[in-house]
């Protein structure tokens, strides 16, 4: 065939342009730099020196989008920084990133013309872009000056050095905002930045609305965020504020592995460490963790308590502003002064201990100043509303003055002190309550002495008594069923009690292993004498108890031993220990697969349906937690410890009690607040018990795992709540079972006992044999003192309660 001169022409053209792409996207540079000249593209990649992240083109929604990407070579799905995330590319064999002519890094599409898709846009022109082993992205011009880097534009993600704030000369702001989507690198709705107005801190907005802060810097931490001082061997945190930059950094130290802060497109911040044990990414804290977490949950001058029996209350001299809508549990509308300020020396200032600062957008900050001379100027400005230390460390030094409405207040572990000013005649009152606590207290003192004077004499008469009447009996208790033991035979088996054989210590004894001349193991819980009212109360219910029981899935007691003051219990030995030194364990709870934590749970409910339904003595365990669910050889959960448990027939019915026993965090509502007692405050406690084993998180003070596993599942997102040690071993039908159970914990932790299913409608539920309804808000529950605490929560947070009795862990 024979070529006219212009067809020859046309075609060298279409050569030399299929010549030039192919070099662009096959000249790829070996190692960590990119230089004028070259290029990578479709599967290459640029390594930083250390090999610990990469950058290259990566896919997401089926491979038919694709994005220039930072991640970590040991976790390819942990991407760090995305450059066009909001105009992906289609193909990655038509992506190819170089330096261009301008010094600009850009990603090119070659399958539109070889248009830029993205660009860094550089300052100046530079020749090299390089890749650290920090996971920055750094371009250098021709003297070594770096002229732009990735961590200047965080996308969801801040690394070991990168900063949150601002440039207060440039103006340049360092945010991050949350992906659209797990499969969806695009901008989402969610921002993480700094205020700089004020006392400087961090916010989450959605779409123009704050969702979280962290609180303001004092010095050591944010204030609102204690978890931070509790990995401080892992990180160092340096908080800039000068009157060129705002910012807060934080560095992993020096052989601590890998971590990344992250905005999720939940809204959530998540500090996540690597974990070179298990390949997996551990969460060290997580914001917000909580109801309290919640922007402005209780309005103005309202402080929330993410552990009170009513989250949200008022400060000191305040009142809920609508009393109706705080009966409805909407507290929105915050506090109104029960009394109006009268400045001139009228006022005084009352300590609200323990707490999150206030929001700080409208305060003013002296660092240089004492916390005295704070004090003294709020008292003379008729308009300063609280003062505080801004910086904690010394004993405090600083001031934060606020002007207006204390907004965002809550209770919190390691809180700060804020003083709130008030009217005279409130701060009068206080003064008088407490005098009048004082003489209650100095009172009580006194009668108590006479009465352990009175009891001492009453003991050494009894011993007496009893050691002349040599009884084996001790007031007046019958064994009946209970086969007894020679306390001489238990100090053989365990070594007169050896405390090398100690496995285990709860309130009112310690439990030993111990082996029979038969060669037979047991539990043997020695009681104490150290309180002898509330340990005869556990023995005697025990033996009442526990003695007539027999179940597969129930701690068997083997007998009792009674001589003169010495009271013992003897159990079947568990040599698993207690579920929470699993569950609670980051290294033995990686063993427990999906199906082991389904047959435990299995294995609780089944108990409780026994107590509760199909043994002859219906009871009320009243105390099921991690600790006292006991493991054997075969993994077989058995529930224990019965010390408080209570006979009960009614099933439909409750019953009220004055006396109030249990363990935080496992409390249902209508017992904590008003010691109504049924079988659905067992169920209440399986459902907590249900998220713990889940999760493999502790449901606590710090951390509100109810609340957190409510926000999952409004979100769709009830899969996160999975233990991440056994998440990725799941198939997709334990991940729906998972979901299902999930789903079962949150209505067993509904607020109203009506609305809680019976344990014979629990596993039913849990098996798919039963369909579920969708379950409603929980509320958390702690019990309080009087009417006045739920209306008017204060910075004491500790309830008037008597603890858990007996811990029978580690048999």
């Amino acid at each position: 065939m024979i070529m006219r001169p212009t067809q020859i022409k046309s075609r060298h053209a279409l050569l030399l342009a299929s010549l030039s792409v192919l070099l662009l996207t096959a000249s790829a540079v070996a190692g960590s730099t990119l230089t004028q000249g070259t290029a990578i593209g479709g599967d290459q990649r640029l390594a930083s020196p250390g090999g610990v992240f990469q950058l290259g083109l990566f896919p997401v929604a089926n491979n038919t989008r694709w994005f220039l990407g930072i991640w970590l070579t040991a976790s390819p799905g942990a991407v760090v920084w995305v450059a066009n995330r909001d105009r992906p590319l289609d193909a990655s064999s038509s992506g190819a990133v170089t330096l261009s002519g301008r010094g600009d890094l850009v990603l090119l599409d070659a399958a539109s013309g070889n248009d830029t898709i993205w660009s860094s846009s550089s300052s100046s022109a530079a020749v090299v872009a390089r890749l650290r082993d920090d996971g920055n992205l750094v371009l250098a011009d021709a003297a070594g000056v770096m002229v732009w880097q990735s961590f200047d534009h965080p996308t969801n993600t801040f690394l070991s050095g990168s900063r949150a704030g601002q440039d207060l000369r440039t103006g340049a702001v360092w945010s991050a905002s949350s992906w659209r989507g797990a499969d969806d690198p695009s901008a989402g709705d969610f921002r993480y930045v700094m205020d700089t107005r004020g006392s400087p801190e961090l916010h989450v907005w959605k779409k123009g609305r704050k969702t979280f802060r962290t609180g303001p810097w004092n010095g050591v931490r944010f204030s609102g965020c204690p978890d931070m001082t509790t990995y401080a061997d892992l990180v160092e945190y340096r908080f800039t504020h000068t009157a060129d930059e705002v910012s807060f950094v934080y560095r992993d130290r020096v052989g601590s592995p890998v971590s990344r802060l992250v905005l999720n497109e939940s809204g959530a911040m998540q500090r996540l460490v690597w974990d070179r044990a298990t390949l997996a990414w551990r969460v060290f804290w997580s914001g917000p963790r909580d109801q309290c977490d919640v922007y402005g949950a209780c309005g103005p001058f309202g402080v929330c308590n993410a552990v009170g029996a009513v989250m949200c209350g008022c400060i000191r001299g305040f009142v809920p502003s609508s009393p109706a809508e705080w009966r409805m549990r909407n507290a929105s509308g915050g506090c109104a002064r029960s009394t109006a300020l009268q400045c001139g020396g009228g006022d005084g200032f009352y300590a609200l201990r323990g707490v999150k600062l206030p929001e700080t957008h409208g305060s003013s900050v002296d660092a240089g100043a004492t916390l005295a001379e704070c004090g003294r100027r709020c008292s003379s400005n008729c308009s300063c509303t609280a003062y505080a230390a801004s910086d904690v460390r010394g004993g405090g030094t600083g001031c934060i003055q606020w002007f207006g409405e204390l907004m965002d207040t809550r209770f919190i572990h390691d809180g700060q002190d804020l003083f709130v000013r008030l009217a005279m005649s409130d701060l009068h009152l206080l003064d008088a309550t407490k005098t009048n606590k004082l003489v209650v207290v100095i009172a009580a003192v006194i009668t108590s002495f006479a009465l352990f004077l009175l009891s001492l004499g009453l003991l050494i008469w009894r011993k007496i008594r009893q050691h002349s009447k040599q009884v084996t009996k001790f007031d007046d208790i019958v064994i009946g069923e209970c086969p007894s033991y020679l306390l001489e035979t238990l100090r053989e088996a365990t070594d007169r009690f050896c405390p090398k054989n100690e496995i285990g210590r709860g309130g009112f004894g310690t439990v030993y292993k111990g082996q029979m001349a038969d060669g037979q193991e047991v539990a043997v819980k020695k009681l104490s004498t150290g309180n002898r009212v509330q340990g005869l109360k556990e023995f005697k219910n025990e033996v009442d108890l526990i003695a007539k029981l027999q179940h597969r899935n129930l701690v068997r007691l083997l007998g009792c031993c009674i001589h003169y003051s010495e009271r013992i219990l003897v159990y079947e030995y568990m040599s698993n220990k207690s579920l929470d030194t699993f569950i609670f364990d980051p290294r033995r709870r990686a063993t427990l697969s999906w199906k082991t934590r389904m047959d435990i749970i299995f294995d609780i409910a089944r108990g409780l349906l026994y107590l509760h339904q199909d043994s002859r003595h219906t009871m009320i365990h009243r105390d099921l937690k991690a600790a006292n669910v006991l493991l054997d050889r075969e993994m077989v959960a058995k529930i224990s410890d019965f010390g408080i448990a209570k006979l009960f027939s009614n099933i439909s019915g409750h019953q009220v009690t004055e006396r109030i026993v249990g363990t935080y965090g496992y409390m249902s509502p209508e017992y904590a607040m008003d010691g109504m007692v049924s079988f659905m405050q067992d169920v209440y406690s399986f459902g907590v018990l249900l998220l713990e084993i889940i999760s493999g998180r502790r449901n606590q003070r710090s951390f509100n795992l109810i609340a957190h596993a409510w926000m999952l599942f409004e979100e769709n997102k009830s899969l996160e709540l999975l233990d991440p040690a056994m998440r990725d071993g799941c198939s997709p039908a334990e991940l729906e079972q998972a979901t299902t159970c999930i789903q079962v914990g949150l209505l067993c932790v509904q607020e109203s006992p009506s609305q809680r299913p019976q344990m014979a409608a629990v596993i039913p539920m849990m098996s798919h044999q039963q369909a579920l309804e969708r379950p409603l808000r929980p509320v958390v529950c702690m019990p309080v003192s009087t009417l006045a605490d739920l209306l008017n929560v204060q910075e004491d947070t500790s309830g008037n309660v008597e603890l858990t009795i007996t811990n029978l862990e580690g048999r």
